[in-house]
């Protein structure tokens, strides 16, 4: 079994196998019509039961036939035009070639004599982005699995900095439509129920400043301890970016720990038209960036980025056998002192293969193109009558909603969208996501791929209309 082993002996093995899985993998990217099979649980699931992990095939070429059968040919290819869903994003080849590399050499990023560069790069791109955000010289940041665990993090260092030993009398201000890891994390940090204040948003889905100034007010009124403000830069559901510059006013004012989760919009960090609509957060105390998002990056890249260093040392433990006190005074970077994971792959060098072949304007067009996308979709949703589009896009998000010309009942209608999602998934044409707009059921475009088209989204619209049609004639017949 030492034969599988990558080393010196088996270099030119590593080279054919992986040359293989790689044609594989080309191969399904060029031949791939649809974003999707439309393949059903119940169907592939008996395929992967039948599999006995305690049988190896001992041969390449029968794992990735068996692989094609179980995966390769059912996956979701995010890369299709027609996938529309989540915030999942195309990648860019320079970012795949560095996942190759740091997978073979397998560094990992805790400690200087278990990466030595790899420590530098990661670093030097920490500084990079927080140049970007605007931090200033103080700023640092570690990188992390995705926005939750930055979130997380970012919330971890609000709390320690807000000096109460007493965790249930502090409050956390988030929008009402912010990611739901906020809640998440305040429970994880053993927040109380009610510590997650939720802030209404106005029409195009930012957070209120007036109803923060007044919830701020009220905590002070309560004896209470306002523990942080989260802003968003680029919320899940609707890409709409909170008011920044204020936001940050009222956090100075209050004297509350500005964090803002930049997850999704932090591709304006890069953009060259629409920089300023994300103004404001070179302000905050910490920000989340999620580089797989918006950067065109694979799963996982992420980071949190402080204005002061010197709070990562609420996330700093020593231990003898990996990073002790000693290694501080002798000057050696141990990435764990930042970390909340301890073991933490090499994901730093995905981002530094892209900017080292595509440049930062590089990044920054392809996130121009979506955005220019969406407001054109945008257009194409306002104008046709079928369709309630919810907000103009502050980003590549749209929220709408089929109404059909003859239904009434808002009940009827959530189930007509329902059904026409779940009918284009199971049909594969096209793959989007849904969520509730004040109790209703939407439909949610989020386009992050440069290849997708005007007409793609018309094409998808009208498969979108077709099965909801479709649904209600169906509806009409059963009830007559």
């Amino acid at each position: 079994m030492r034969s599988h082993l990558l080393n010196d002996t088996t270099a030119e093995q590593y080279r054919r196998s992986v040359t293989e899985g790689v044609e594989r993998v080309a191969a399904k990217l060029a031949t791939t019509h649809r974003p999707f099979t439309g393949v059903t649980v119940d169907a592939l699931s008996p395929r992967i039961d039948e599999i006995d992990l305690d049988k190896p095939l001992h041969d390449t070429a029968a794992v990735l036939d068996e692989l094609e059968d179980v995966y390769l040919r059912d996956a979701i290819y995010f890369h299709h035009p027609r996938y529309l869903a989540h915030l999942n994003c195309p990648v860019v080849i320079p970012a795949v070639l560095g996942e190759a590399v740091l997978s073979a050499v397998n560094s990992s990023l805790d400690t200087w004599d278990q990466s030595a560069g790899g420590t530098l790069i990661e670093r030097k791109l920490i500084d990079w982005t927080t140049a970007r955000i605007g931090l200033g010289p103080a700023a640092d940041g570690v990188f992390t699995s995705g926005g939750t665990q930055s979130n997380l993090q970012a919330l971890l260092l609000a709390r320690e900095e807000a000096k109460t030993e007493n965790f249930a009398d502090l409050r956390v201000f988030a929008s009402e439509v912010s990611h739901f890891s906020v809640k998440k994390s305040a429970k994880l940090l053993g927040l109380g129920p009610d510590a997650v204040v939720s802030i209404p948003v106005d029409q195009d889905k930012r957070m209120q400043t007036v109803a923060l100034a007044r919830e701020l007010e009220r905590c002070a009124e309560d004896g209470l301890v306002p523990m942080a403000v989260v802003a968003t830069g680029g919320t899940t559901d609707f890409g709409s970016i909170d008011p920044l510059p204020e936001i940050a006013g009222l956090c100075e004012q209050y004297g509350v720990w500005m964090h803002v989760d930049a997850a999704y919009g932090c591709g304006l960090l890069a953009s060259l038209k629409y920089r300023d609509r994300i103004d404001g957060i070179e302000r905050a105390d910490s920000v989340t960036v999620d580089y797989h998002k918006s950067f065109f990056q694979p799963v996982s890249s992420s980071a949190v980025l402080v204005r002061d260093a010197a709070t990562l040392r609420h996330a700093t433990y020593h231990a003898e056998y990996l990073n002790p006190r000693r290694m501080v005074q002798e000057r050696i970077p141990n990435q764990v002192d930042k970390s909340l994971q301890t073991t933490r792959r090499f994901d730093a060098l995905k981002l530094w293969m892209t900017l080292r072949v595509m440049g930062a304007d590089g990044i920054g067009e392809l996130f121009d193109e979506v955005c220019d996308l969406a407001a054109e979709g945008w257009k194409l949703l306002a104008a046709d009558p079928r369709f309630d589009v919810v907000v103009r896009p502050s980003l590549s998000t749209l929220v709408f909603r089929y109404i059909p010309a003859t239904v009434t009942d808002p009940a009827e209608i959530d189930r007509a969208n329902l059904y026409a999602r779940k009918a284009l998934f199971a049909s594969g044409d096209a793959v989007v996501a849904g969520t509730k707009v004040a109790g209703r059921h939407y439909l949610k475009f989020t386009l992050l791929n440069p290849e997708t088209t005007t007409a793609d989204i018309a094409a998808v619209l009208d498969l979108i209309a077709g099965h909801a049609e479709q649904y209600l004639g169906e509806s009409l017949d059963r009830a007559s």
